[in-house]
């Protein structure tokens, strides 16, 4: 791409300059004889050995950073923690829990088991040795590293795929090359190496597929379709984040769905039989063919993890009779009335508890309680825990008979012979919600009695069915009032021993009103009901199990939001205010801190402000009758580099509204999408040409272009003719990338020279706190505390 250095006037009109009614047709027929005249002189395509010759110094320079000292430390780092583990898991075929999609932990297990590991290391805690537990951990790393590797070389292509001259590729290229976060982050076990790499490759493949938009059907044209859309699945399938990869992609698709129902399309109207096929092709390649994909890495997921394990708390009591050996079902007693159980809730494990203690009379805000007895929630198991399980009406025999879900049951405090209820009196911490008390026997025999009627509600049971030990799941919803007992992790205030508050929540539907019955202590050893029978695993569908791992896995990850000492917010990701400590060791004083190369997050930082500045300066130039941009380049910054701000947007702005925890990782795929920005505007500013007001060029041969100019974006050579301003007439020359051959690109080398050298200076200068060695004295420490980043100070 050739471009000016600043906003410039055209010259005044040529009187002697040949004009034409049809700019477009003569433009046609230049292009037909150029093109013909370049085939007979260059029969071959040229082999552009300076681009390949570039990727290759460029991979192997990625290899390298990627995988140099991927043995150090030989400990847990970070949030290995968490994705080593859930390996190991799949390994051992252990259900578990985690808020993000399998693709990416199953590959981590996959690499695992090509190396022979059973997962008999369960990555409890940072700094656990990994020698001593005989862990394969260069063989999980190695995965994420090459991921990590070979995203450089796909930034490079998308860059040359894109028609962008040599220094601009490799500028784009070697910000992400030699940028301490993304190296950080990729050689360890973790899942953004695997997000970022196909995010890339989704926009390679949408690049490939755009060139070939005016050879519809073919079969290149539909492998970077279907292409583009299993990349995008392996996103999603990823992290839940890679919707805004979709997001990047699918916009520009709508946009050339818009273009192609034009009836004055240049390239002629299409039938509307034609545009649908248009239509549904996208749809099946970049909607159905990636959502059964990503399906199907859920439907690995569930066949893998057949045995229960630490995951089973978070699913239904359903769900986790599909599991083998799973305790809530094995365990599982059937509830007698007259019983005394302990009930506890689902999330928090408090019991439901009670004891003499009375609420005070005001609390701290001044609102007056029911100077009821407390019930609270206790963590402890002791007698204040039991409760006996009553009929709301008398029964036909006095003992044996079984409660069923759907009933409506009392329960009896057996210590303080008290009945438990709740009513219209506002809770200690929430006046929204009900004080739940008990009340003594003359009065849940006289006029209180209907305050002590609850339902035992089960989600998705339509009643009748027995109710159990550990596997019934239930809301104790009021029958008067219509609210559903609750608890949360507050404490309360000593006046209650800082014990957990229960209330009564309007809001039924809430997931977190679920409680189950935990023991029955009044059940005798040789009771019948103690005697287990042998249960068979039984069978779920598979999208009932997968939508209710979805509701689960989107509840947890919006529950996110305790505070935690490296999170950040997305204001500061750009300019690179704080990193994160991933692990230290004070004997040597090594330590590893997750941190981006600041010079090259703030020049791309800044030249997306620069990018903001000149689209808003040639509009403002257009509005006023000043043409500063010709053609050919004005399409390359709106459509190639604003499509790259478009991703670099749609990977950031998002984090604003989220209320979950949030870290610098999160900014890496918006990162590479500023790497691509970056290196289009290197090219748009420094690559300077000389203004022509000539007439249009006679079909002589010219020195050849090389391919990456010529199918830039594979388009017809008859240029697009956006408005001017009035009285303005368009000047007719040669298309910009044609002549980007016959430009120096001294400005733009030695531009990208600068750029790379001080990227290369600080890189060098963070290493020892992305790779964790060499140790650091304080003095270097203190000197790369730049914007006071909290690093570790060894002891």
């Amino acid at each position: 791409m050739s471009s000016p250095a600043g906003v410039r006037h055209r010259g005044p009109k040529d009187k002697k300059r040949p004009t034409t009614p049809n700019p477009e047709a003569v433009y046609e027929k230049v292009d037909d004889v150029v093109a013909k005249a370049r085939r007979d002189l260059n029969p071959k395509k040229p082999s552009e050995w300076d681009y390949k010759l570039a990727i290759t110094i460029i991979t192997i320079l990625a290899f390298i950073t990627r995988f140099w000292g991927i043995t150090h430390p030989d400990q847990v780092v970070f949030d290995e923690v968490h994705f080593g583990k859930f390996a190991s898991y799949y390994l051992q075929r252990t259900y578990f829990f985690d808020v993000h999609p399998p693709f990416g932990k199953l590959l981590f297990a996959f690499a695992g088991w090509l190396v022979g590991y059973k997962g008999d290391f369960l990555f409890e805690n940072i700094g656990d040795s990994y020698i001593t537990n005989k862990v394969p951990y260069v063989a999980y790393r190695a995965m994420p590293a090459t991921m990590g590797a070979l995203t450089v070389p796909t930034v490079f292509l998308i860059m040359w795929e894109s028609g962008y001259s040599l220094p601009a590729s490799i500028t784009a290229a070697g910000l992400l090359l030699f940028d301490n976060a993304h190296i950080g982050q990729t050689r360890l076990i973790l899942l953004d190496a695997t997000l970022i790499f196909f995010m890339a490759l989704s926009v390679l493949s949408y690049v490939r597929f755009y060139k070939l938009r005016h050879e519809p059907f073919g079969r290149k044209w539909w492998k970077w379709l279907l292409l583009t859309g299993v990349c995008l699945s392996c996103v999603i399938s990823t992290k839940y984040v890679g919707v805004f990869t979709f997001f990047s992609i699918g916009v520009p698709v709508m946009i050339d769905l818009w273009d192609l129902m034009n009836i004055n399309r240049r390239q002629g109207a299409l039938t509307l039989q034609e545009f649908l096929k248009h239509f549904w092709a996208r749809v099946i390649g970049l909607i159905v063919i990636p959502f059964f994909l990503y399906l199907f890495w859920f439907q690995v997921h569930f066949s893998i993890l057949t045995r229960s394990g630490p995951g089973d708390d978070f699913m239904s009591p359903e769900f986790q009779e599909t599991l083998s050996d799973n305790i809530m079902t094995l365990q599982s007693v059937g509830i007698d009335y007259f019983d005394a159980i302990t009930i506890r809730h689902k999330e928090t494990k408090v019991y439901l508890h009670s004891h003499p203690d009375k609420y005070p009379l005001r609390y701290d805000d001044g609102r007056i309680s029911s100077q009821g007895q407390q019930v609270t929630g206790y963590p402890h198991n002791d007698t204040n825990n039991h409760w006996q399980i009553l009929p709301a009406k008398p029964l036909a025999a006095a003992q044996g008979q079984r409660v069923r879900t759907g009933d409506k049951v009392r329960l009896r405090h057996l210590v303080t012979d008290t009945m438990l209820l709740t009513h219209d009196v506002a809770s200690p911490y929430y006046p929204t919600n009900q004080e739940f008390t008990t009340v003594g026997k003359e009065a849940y025999e006289g006029d209180r009695f209907n305050d002590t009627l609850f339902e035992i509600k089960i989600e998705g049971s339509k009643g009748g069915q027995d109710f159990k030990t550990m596997s019934s799941h239930f809301k104790l919803v009021h029958i008067p009032t219509k609210v559903a007992m609750w608890t949360h992790t507050s404490p309360l205030p000593e006046w209650a021993y800082k014990q957990a508050e229960i209330n009564g929540n309007k809001n039924v539907q809430q997931t977190s009103n679920i409680w189950y019955v935990d023991d029955i202590p009044s059940l005798p050893a040789d009771s019948e009901r103690n005697k287990k029978e042998a249960r068979k695993v039984k069978h779920v569908p598979f999208l009932k199990k997968y939508f209710e791992l979805q509701r689960a896995m989107f509840y947890h990850n919006n529950a996110l939001t305790s505070s935690h000492p490296y999170a950040s917010q997305p204001v500061s990701w750009p300019f690179l205010l704080r990193g994160v400590s991933f692990w230290t060791h004070n004997d040597t004083r090594q330590q590893i801190y997750f941190l981006g190369n600041p010079i090259g997050w703030w020049l791309a930082s800044s030249l997306l402000a620069v990018f903001a500045g000149i689209i808003g300066a040639d509009q403002l130039a257009l509005r006023r009758g000043m043409d500063a941009l010709d053609d050919r380049t004005r399409s390359r910054l709106y459509n190639s580099t604003g499509f790259f701000f478009l991703t670099w947007a749609a990977h950031y702005i998002p984090f604003y509204i989220m209320g979950r925890q949030l870290f610098l990782h999160h900014y890496l795929p918006a990162h590479l999408a500023s790497a691509l920005v970056t290196g289009a505007l290197i090219e748009f500013i420094f690559n300077m040409e000389p203004i022509e007001d000539s007439p249009p060029p006679t079909p002589t041969p010219t020195p050849t272009p090389t391919p990456s100019s010529l199918s830039a974006s594979n388009t017809p050579k008859t240029p697009s003719f956006p408005p001017s301003g009035k009285g303005h007439k368009r000047t007719l020359s040669r298309p910009v990338r044609e002549r980007v051959a016959t430009q120096s690109l001294l400005a733009t080398w030695i531009a990208a020279g600068v750029v790379m050298a001080a990227v290369i200076w600080c890189f060098l200068f963070f290493a020892p706190l992305t790779y964790g060695k060499p140790g650091l004295t304080v003095e270097q420490v203190v000197a790369r505390k730049w914007l006071a980043y909290d690093l570790h100070f060894a002891k």
